[in-house]
């Protein structure tokens, strides 16, 4: 048993009675109220998710188990003469709760070494897709096929205890994430490269890996480190997050839970603002020749925007009362590498006059930028500029998470989600718009 897994083991052991203490004898506890525009409205806001993995504070950001995103940047190991660190250090992190050290980390990285090898079917599965296909399809795909390799599904064929469920989804998760860089890499190749497939580097950690397999030089192998990280979580609701904690609380195994998650990602309200905002910011440049503009002209053209009826891509957030700190460690690192980047001088810009003027307009209750406002922008500058891939980054990094609290949910044998719905009719009678008539009831499956 690896390092990691004898930790997480202690973990599991110690967390459980915190659970089983919640449940039986507080069980009636009332945590909030829900209103008739929470249930029409998506759900949102309404707190019936328990994650310990992260959590979004309004005014710091995401947390991932408690530590600040400079928190976390700042303690996690790195290479030697890497600005950002491992990612497998981020996975001890994120499953455990402790920051590990270099030795613990070195473990993993050798841990998923191990693992990396994709069987030949997924690269046949991939070559079968028509050339034209976008790459999410592909990834979920990909991804999907691998639930044959499942260690749950057999270990549950066979009958496990119950209790020991979440030793084959970690086993399952370790798998899945060694390989996820390759299936990424190749999809990549595929599609943009003449299939011109560069083979992974078994010496390397996973996200040196990944740029050597995308056939980037440094400081690439960072920017796949920084992205990945900052992209791992975002507390549960979300559409990816919610997507694969509810297939997986069926008792679904890793891979079909995270092919799930990554259809969610796909939605272009969910994942595909990065690629929105790098559109809208190419569209500007030629709008305004391709030149920098002054303060001012950028002013005008925001306001011209704003008065069309549309919004600043890039700014703003559901939850957030600040600047996203996940914008702030890419514009940190945009400073010292982008800083002659054309479109980083119209980020950089916006960043400056962006904000006063949507307090002004007094609309946006958060008007800072937010993660997407950059990530686009840095892949663009380093060569990545097919639109339609970035998402598949992003996958890979909410991988990290989902694949976390997956793990977290068979260890705490949290249920089947299975949430009661109401017609518009037994809406309308709470709110008193009308009277109970006969057969507004439906039954319950």
């Amino acid at each position: 048993m690896s390092n990691l897994k004898e930790v997480l083991k202690q973990k599991i052991d110690d967390w459980r009675p915190r659970t089983k203490t919640l449940l039986e004898e507080y069980g009636d506890v009332e945590v909030g109220k829900v209103t008739i525009g929470q249930v029409i409205g998506g759900m949102r806001g309404i707190k019936c998710l328990v994650t310990d993995i992260s959590y979004l504070d309004p005014k710091e950001g995401i947390r991932y188990r408690g530590y600040t995103l400079p928190e976390v940047f700042a303690q996690l190991p790195k290479a030697k003469g890497a600005e950002m660190p491992y990612v497998e250090g981020l996975i001890y992190l994120l499953l455990t709760g402790e920051m590990p050290n270099k030795v613990q980390v070195e473990d993993l990285i050798d841990e998923f070494s191990k693992r990396r090898i994709l069987p030949r079917y997924v690269y046949e599965i991939i070559d079968a897709w028509p050339c034209c296909s976008h790459p999410m399809a592909i990834f979920s795909s990909a991804i999907l096929a691998m639930a044959r390799e499942s260690f749950f599904a057999k270990k549950y064929k066979a009958g496990i205890n119950k209790m020991e469920y979440w030793d084959p989804m970690y086993e399952d998760s370790l798998n899945m994430l060694a390989k996820l860089p390759e299936i990424a890499a190749y999809i990549y190749s595929k599609l943009y490269r003449d299939s011109k497939r560069i083979v992974g580097n078994p010496d390397l950690d996973l996200g040196a890996n990944f740029a050597h397999m995308m056939g980037k030089p440094k400081p690439y192998d960072d920017v796949a480190r920084m992205h990945f990280i900052i992209h791992a979580d975002h507390e549960s609701g979300n559409v990816s997050a919610h997507t694969a904690h509810l297939v997986g609380s069926s008792l679904s195994d890793i891979y079909l839970s995270t092919s799930a998650m990554i259809n969610g990602l796909a939605g272009p309200l969910h994942g595909l603002a990065n690629q929105e905002v790098l559109r809208w910011l190419q569209d500007l440049m030629d709008k305004l020749g391709g030149d920098a503009p002054t303060e001012e002209e950028m002013r005008q053209y925001v306001w011209d925007t704003l008065h069309s009826g549309q919004v600043i891509p890039g700014f703003g957030h559901a939850v957030l009362r600040k600047t996203d700190p996940r914008y702030m460690v890419q514009r940190e690192f945009s400073l010292k590498h982008l800083a002659h980047d054309p479109i980083f001088k119209y980020v950089d810009l916006l960043y400056k006059v962006v904000p006063p003027i949507l307090l002004e307009q007094g609309k946006a209750k958060n008007p800072w930028p937010n993660v997407d406002a950059q990530s686009g922008v840095i892949q663009w500058h380093y060569g990545v500029t097919e639109y339609d891939f970035y998402t598949v980054l992003f996958g890979i990094g909410r991988a990290l998470g989902i694949t976390t609290n997956l793990i977290w949910d068979r260890a705490l044998l949290y249920p089947l989600e299975r949430p009661k719905s109401l017609t518009t009719s037994m809406l309308e009678e709470i709110a008193g718009i009308r009277q109970k008539a006969d057969g507004d009831e439906t039954a319950d499956e």
